[in-house]
């Protein structure tokens, strides 16, 4: 039976090396401590923010050195924990950089206070009169359109200094799952038993062949999880109550409206997303899923079935060594300068692909200015985990050429562009496996691997995004959020999608407890945003080439200089309106009608 190793028990080139952010963590703890007294340094600025525009310069000057420091402070005590979430060493650690930025949040938060207050049209005289203000001028013009919706200086102030209290439904949802959470064994098809875990299951046993395993697995899995149901959602209930009475505070109509202006995206472009795939899609993945019941000789179909290899024979193994190949060859089209992040990213540790007790879940890159990317995965010899790879070196990728031609201020772009570099990637690695080989059978093998990137953000995280939205106007009116609604409402929600074939058991309608990204705003709908916009410029650079690939990368190294749609205008799509969606939802159509085509 295989064993599921700790992390001291892992090999070290497996894991990723965090000695380029801190040699120790007696040298993070010494940074960590001497950041309140740079704070102090930059208070003795309050009031007089409005004297000059050198002034404001300096103050704005002074925090931006800070905020480097600081995240790569928390940037370090998060992805220990990450690693291992377990270790009580870490968990103190994270603790003790929560609090201690939230605090710095509380010291720094009267600089924007303060701006806001200012007569109007003192920043417009500032910025002409100080060219050195320049880089600020996007983040200033936000800052005074949300002047509305601030609050006294002194609430706000207080807020920030609750923001590691206001933080708690995300890191205890994240404890729930690491730390507390055992699992039944599951038996496969051989009636061997299976170690079971969280990280097991979403990258291995999902995913699985073998449908006794696959359904044993799934079967132990969901009954974990509905045993800790009801404290979960006491969790996400807490997050959702925040955000409303947040909303309510600061004057905004519903809390997603507040959720969205950060985004700089209107309620239609919002809407447009989950109407228009959920409505138009749905057809094409219900032809998908009956292909897989007949072609797999399923006597029903789970919700657990849905991700079953639909050719299990012609799917090879694949190592992380290899995937990296793969992964360069398919970016090479991205030229030199974002290759050399690719390599870098693979032969300087910059992943941890280890699979251990307490890591964390699923995957993600953190981009740290200043420094550079890390991408936590858990690494499973499938094809899946390649694709996953290739995705979050895009974030990779992004990020490190936003870092290099935009000031900290300006690096991060709205929610609603943050997966379209990262999903191009997977776009990217599916054509260049397709032009690799001219094998009928590869084709249907990386058609279903492109389909299940489809799948993962036009499916899986577009209908979290149609839970958030029904969550969040049942809380506006202060229905109470309950594990039994939040399972009704996936259970709803499931069957609208896929019709009457699809099983939708109590395992499946606990799905809602599967994903942290409930805890982070509006943020699983913009996957499916991000996916639009690459499945475009993808389509693009197939006919134009070069010419696309420049405009490409001009709009990586925009960062967030810009709003999400003058991104992809950039780019070369037009998100204001919802032709690119339909084009993309009829492009996974034609993949399933080729697919039928290829399985006739």
């Amino acid at each position: 039976m295989v064993k599921i190793r700790t992390r001291a028990e892992v090999l070290e080139e497996t894991t990723w090396d965090l000695r380029d952010l801190f040699a120790t963590d007696a040298e993070w703890e010494q940074e960590l401590m001497s950041l309140p007294e740079a704070a102090a340094h930059i208070e003795t600025m309050q009031g007089a923010l409005g004297q000059s525009a050198q002034q404001l310069l300096a103050c704005l000057e002074a925090r931006e050195t800070l905020q480097e420091r600081i995240g790569k402070a928390a940037a370090y005590a998060h992805l220990k924990q990450s690693e291992d979430g377990i270790n009580p060493v870490n968990i103190v650690n994270a603790a003790k950089a929560g609090d201690i930025v939230s605090g710095l949040s509380s010291s720094l938060s009267f600089i924007s206070s303060e701006i806001v207050s200012l007569p109007e049209g003192t920043i417009e005289r500032y910025v002409q009169e100080l060219p050195a203000l320049e880089p600020y001028k996007r983040s200033l013009d936000r800052l005074i359109a949300e002047k509305a919706h601030r609050l006294a200086p002194e609430t706000e102030k207080v807020l920030a200094s609750l923001s590691e209290v206001l933080g708690s439904p995300y890191r205890i949802y994240q404890r729930g799952k690491l730390a507390d959470m055992t699992f039944d064994e599951a038996m496969d098809g051989e009636q061997e038993s299976r170690p079971l875990s969280w990280s097991l299951y979403e990258n291995d046993y999902e995913m699985s062949a073998d449908t006794e395993l696959r359904r044993s697995a799934y079967a132990a899995f969901s009954a974990s999880l509905n045993n800790y149901k009801n404290t979960f959602a006491e969790g996400y209930a807490a997050e959702v109550k925040k955000q409303v009475v947040l909303s309510r505070l600061r004057g905004y109509g519903d809390v997603t409206e507040m959720l969205l202006a950060p985004q700089q995206v209107s309620r239609e472009m919002y809407d447009n997303v989950l109407d228009i795939i959920q409505e138009q899609l749905a057809p094409h993945m219900r032809r998908l899923a009956a292909l897989k019941k007949r072609e797999l000789g399923l006597d029903k179909l789970m919700f657990c079935d849905l991700k079953a290899p639909l050719d299990p024979e012609f799917s090879p193994a694949i190592t992380y060594e290899e995937a990296c190949t793969l992964i360069r060859e398919a970016l090479e089209v991205l030229g030199p300068e974002y290759g050399g992040i690719v390599e870098r990213a693979f032969s300087e540790r910059w992943v941890d692909y280890a699979d251990n007790t307490g890591k964390s879940t699923g995957a993600f890159c953190s981009s740290i200015y200043g420094a550079h990317s890390y991408i936590l995965i858990s690494w499973a010899n499938n094809m899946r985990g390649a694709f996953t790879l290739a995705h979050e070196v895009g974030h990779a990728g992004h990020f490190m050429l936003a870092g290099k031609y935009q000031r900290l201020i300006n690096i991060r772009p709205s929610l609603y562009f943050i997966e379209a570099p990262s999903t191009m990637n997977e776009m990217l690695l599916a054509d260049h496996l397709l032009k690799r080989s001219d094998n009928p059978r590869m084709r249907r093998w990386v058609i279903l691997q492109l389909l299940n990137t489809y799948y993962h953000n036009f499916v899986t995280h577009l209908l979290e995004g149609e839970l958030q939205r029904r969550v969040y106007a049942l809380a506006t009116e202060d229905a109470p959020i309950t594990a039994k609604l939040l399972s009704e409402l996936k259970g709803e929600i499931l069957s609208e999608f896929w019709g009457p074939e699809l099983i939708v058991d109590e395992g499946a309608k606990l799905t809602w407890m599967r994903q942290p990204h409930y805890y982070m705003g509006l943020y699983p709908y913009t996957y499916a945003a991000g996916l639009t916009a690459s499945t475009a410029v993808a389509q693009k650079i197939r006919e134009e080439g070069q010419p696309a690939v420049e405009r490409w990368l001009q709009a990586l190294k925009a960062g967030g200089s810009l709003e999400p749609l003058e991104l992809m205008k950039l780019a070369g799509v037009d998100l204001s309106q919802p032709e690119p969606i339909r084009t993309a939802v009829a492009y996974v159509g034609t993949l399933v009608d080729e697919l039928e085509r290829l399985y006739s």
